[in-house]
Order: C-alpha cells, then sequence, then structure tokens
C-alpha cells in the first residue's frame, strides 16, 4: 500500500511528522508539502510561477506552493504510480464547520479526492496541541479499516479527533458539519512606519454545535468523521432560481 502524506502546515510540522512515522508501519509513505505553513489557503493552485520541488533532509519533500500545489505535483507528475491514498495532517489545530472552506488541510485531501484517490484530512483539536499520537493512530486505524474494506467509490473523510490520551476516547462518530457564528471582525495594528496594517479576526464561536455535528463529537471526547462532498449547487433553490429569472423575462 502506498500514501501520500502532505498537510498545510509545512514539512517542518510535528503533527506531520508524527504521521508519517505511525503509518510507516504500515505502508509506503511518501511526503510533499508546503516549504512553509500555507494554513488557510483553501484550494489555491498556484498558476503564475513554476514550482519547485525539493527533499529535506527528513526525507520529505517540500513545495514552494498550496497545499492542492503538492498533491496535485506528486500524482500527477512526481509519482510513477498513483497512491492507493491521500492522507492531509495531523493539522494544529481543529476544522469543524465552516472551517473546512478555508482549510489548505482539507483542501489538500480534496485534491486527491478530485483525482480519483480516497482522501483523509486529520486535525487535532485542542489548542496545548499535546497528543498529536492519539491522532496518528486514529488514523493508522482507519488505513487498517480502509486495507480490509475498500469503498466502491472514493471518499473524502474530514477527522477531528480531541487532544486527549488515546486510551481517553469516548468513540468514534460519523458527524455532519456544524456551523460557527460568524467571524470577529478585523484588528487594526499599525506597522513600525505607522501605517495601518489589519489581522484576519477570529473565527466565530460554534453556532450550531448539537448532537450528530462535528463540534458535539469532540466535545463529547469522541472522533469526529464526516464525510464531505464537492458539488455546491443549493438543489432547493434551483425552482426559485427559474421563477425568478422567468418573472425578470416577462416584466
Amino acid at each position: 500500500m502506498r500514501i501520500l502524506l502532505s498537510n498545510d502546515d509545512g514539512y517542518f510540522a510535528p503533527g506531520l511528522a508524527c504521521l508519517a512515522q505511525t503509518l510507516a508501519a504500515l505502508a509506503e509513505v511518501v511526503v510533499v508539502a508546503p516549504e512553509r505553513d500555507r494554513s488557510g489557503a483553501s484550494n489555491s493552485l498556484t498558476l503564475d510561477r513554476p514550482l519547485n520541488l525539493r527533499r529535506a533532509a527528513s526525507g520529505f519533500y517540500y513545495v514552494n506552493g498550496t497545499p492542492t500545489d503538492c498533491v496535485h505535483l506528486a500524482v500527477t507528475g512526481m509519482l510513477d504510480t498513483q497512491p492507493d491514498m491521500v492522507i492531509s495532517g495531523i493539522n494544529s489545530g481543529a476544522n469543524m464547520g465552516d472551517d473546512t472552506i478555508y482549510s489548505g488541510t482539507v483542501a489538500a485531501a480534496t485534491e486527491g479526492f478530485l483525482l480519483g484517490i480516497p482522501a483523509i484530512a486529520v486535525s487535532l483539536a485542542g489548542k496545548e496541541l499535546a497528543h498529536y499520537a492519539t491522532a496518528a493512530r486514529v488514523v493508522a486505524d482507519l488505513v487498517r479499516r480502509f486495507e480490509k474494506n475498500i469503498h466502491t467509490h472514493p471518499w473524502l473523510l474530514n477527522v477531528n479527533v480531541p487532544d486527549i490520551p488515546y486510551d481517553q476516547l469516548q468513540g468514534t462518530a460519523v458527524t455532519r458539519l456544524g456551523k460557527r457564528h460568524k467571524a470577529e471582525p478585523v484588528v487594526k495594528a499599525s506597522n513600525p512606519h505607522g501605517e495601518p496594517v489589519y489581522w484576519v479576526g477570529a473565527a466565530g464561536k460554534a453556532q450550531d454545535a448539537g448532537e450528530g455535528t462535528d463540534f458535539h463529537a469532540i466535545a463529547s471526547k469522541r472522533v469526529s468523521i464526516t464525510p464531505l462532498q464537492i458539488d455546491l449547487t443549493q438543489y432547493s433553490q434551483l425552482d426559485a432560481v427559474r421563477n425568478w429569472m422567468a418573472a425578470g423575462d416577462a416584466a
């Protein structure tokens, strides 16, 4: 089995190293990750310049691009054969609810999924970030399950793991995405020249965090596994938009 690992925190991130070490006992692991932290890069591709692929002393490959660049480059140009799975993480912090829209961690997994490969995005949900080994062990469990029971169609799974010891986990929940309140306002500051600069504000707190959501699972010390889809079509509004367009034509 061959696994392609990536992330959005950069090739030097502790979560990536922990995951690579854990999965090396189960599969051939190739790491292609960004050369620096690209958190919040979402699904962006670099189209205005060429990309460089280099290898670090750790054996990890790194790219001067986004998480999506890394997976795209690896699958479509670098690797001789397609990997059996693409795994992204372990992210330093949760990716739940609306976070998935912005997340580079989720984006790297999404690119694998778009290329026809089963993919997992994994994040450590907490602030102390003391238990990467717990998340790595959870992913290893999923990889073993994948080997035993391959699904007909590739899945894109968003996995969040509580930042606690593995033996304190209260199980696993298959969840839907929750929803956050709108983000905090930007924070205005000044640079050394006295010019105004702005920092993007913190993400909003959980709004929809009831039972069945990823937020609820993490609060209950359970691993959250959310299957994601790419189709953004709002099917319930198709007829409403058709009627709106027709009314405008009639006027």
